[in-house]
């Protein structure tokens, strides 16, 4: 091995040159390239006298670390850098050694520039996972930015509509009882009319807005009571009437499914929650069709199970339907009214059905054979509630066991 190393010390300077110029493909190249080269050298020599691969590590180290090894044209791996600096040794050896030294240079320098090629792929491999574990990192903190930017600007744009809005409501009071007539007028009564139900939506928009921002700050908040799940339905019937038969879409309850126990939670939620499922369920339900409710109970909750014989929905899209603004529809279709077919609305329904009922300690999911507009395979929305009871409040426990 010594022979090696006295052997590189005597010839350093045509190794060095040659593997300048093999580095190099001009003259300004040829001055950035030599003192690497010069630094590679000395480790590469100290390594063959110590049979020792730590100085020659510590170059590549740095090469890595530091961006300073001596680049060829377009390449972004140091391992054919390596790979030619080696071939231009090993062709030096074998034109100057006779043929029994050259084989002996050759090998022990196979000893050590095979595990430094290894070594440095391995870098290379560790530096490369680490940039992209970075960048992700980034990526990850730059969304999380936008996404509290966006629940940001949605809490604030729900606060500042509700100013208008109640504007619009009080100046539309004051045209339907101060000028005469304009109740009867026909014309009149229709454009009042229009403005309250404009009025009325955009209301419900700039709450589901506001239910939003609370949920996504983990900040909403509850009334929690006695709440009778078939009680809930009843309200639920008459809640959805008008749109149901504005699409001529048939509702049955399967009332024996429903338990008749109550629960401990927010009633007011909880049918918010129903009206948004079943709206979606008619949305998305061609005219005449069927949506059934039904449940079962389960160990420590009731799954109530909203079915449609609708249009269905994809494999690809499922996974996304509770998430903020997702809407399985084409945008193309959007429609500000809640049961037009196919309408996509906001995409804030089941978002902030899936906030409500994870408040409670339930959860919700649906599932689907897929989408077909023809064949209308259907969907299921599996509503999981906790059957809790009440809390170890006298006044509360009597209203329990009075109506159970």
């Amino acid at each position: 091995m010594t022979d090696l190393a006295q052997w590189l010390t005597d010839n350093e300077d045509t190794l060095i040159q040659e593997a300048v110029a093999e580095l190099s493909q001009n003259e300004a190249q040829k001055s950035q390239v030599v003192a690497t080269v010069i630094e590679f050298f000395d480790s590469l020599k100290e390594s063959v006298k110590t049979q020792n691969l730590d100085p020659l590590s510590s170059v590549l180290e740095h090469w890595i670390s530091s961006s300073s090894a001596p680049m060829v044209g377009e390449l972004t791996s140091l391992v054919p850098v390596l790979t030619r600096i080696k071939q231009v040794n090993s062709e030096q050896i074998q034109r100057l050694c006779p043929p029994e030294e050259a084989v002996e240079f050759l090998i022990a320098l196979d000893a050590i520039y095979n595990p430094a090629i290894t070594y440095l792929s391995r870098l290379e491999v560790d530096t490369l996972m680490a940039d992209m574990r970075r960048e992700l990192y980034e990526a990850q903190k730059q969304l999380e930015r936008l996404d509290k930017s966006k629940t940001d600007f949605v809490a604030v744009a729900a606060h500042e509509l509700r100013t208008p809005i109640t504007l619009v409501e009080g100046y539309t009071n004051m045209l339907a009882t101060s000028v005469k007539g304009v109740r009867e007028d026909p014309n009149g009564r229709m454009l009042l009319e229009g403005i309250d139900s404009g009025v009325k939506r955009l209301r419900e928009i700039i709450r589901d807005m506001i239910d939003v921002s609370l949920i996504s700050l983990d900040m909403i908040q509850l009334h929690l009571q006695p709440t009778w799940l078939h009680q809930l339905l009843d309200a639920l019937e008459n809640s959805m009437r008008n749109p149901l038969n504005e699409r001529q879409v048939e509702l049955l309850i399967e009332r024996s499914t429903i338990p008749r126990q109550p629960t401990y939670g927010d009633p007011e939620r909880l049918l918010d929650v129903l009206q948004k499922i079943v709206s979606n369920a008619i949305k998305y339900t061609p005219d005449g069709g069927k949506i059934i409710i039904a449940a079962r109970e389960l160990t420590g909750f009731t799954d109530v199970m909203v079915i449609d014989n609708g249009i269905g929905i994809s494999a690809n899209d499922l996974p996304h339907i509770f998430t903020m603004f997702s809407s399985v529809g084409d945008s193309s279709l959007h429609s500000s009214s809640k049961t037009k077919f196919r309408g996509g609305g906001p995409g804030l329904g089941l978002f902030i059905s899936k906030g409500i009922l994870e408040a409670h300690g339930g959860n919700i999911w649906a599932e689907s054979p897929g989408h077909d507009e023809k064949l209308c395979p259907g969907s299921t929305f599996h509503i999981m509630v906790p059957m809790r009871s009440a809390p170890q409040d006298d006044k509360i426990m009597a209203v329990f066991d009075r109506n159970s």
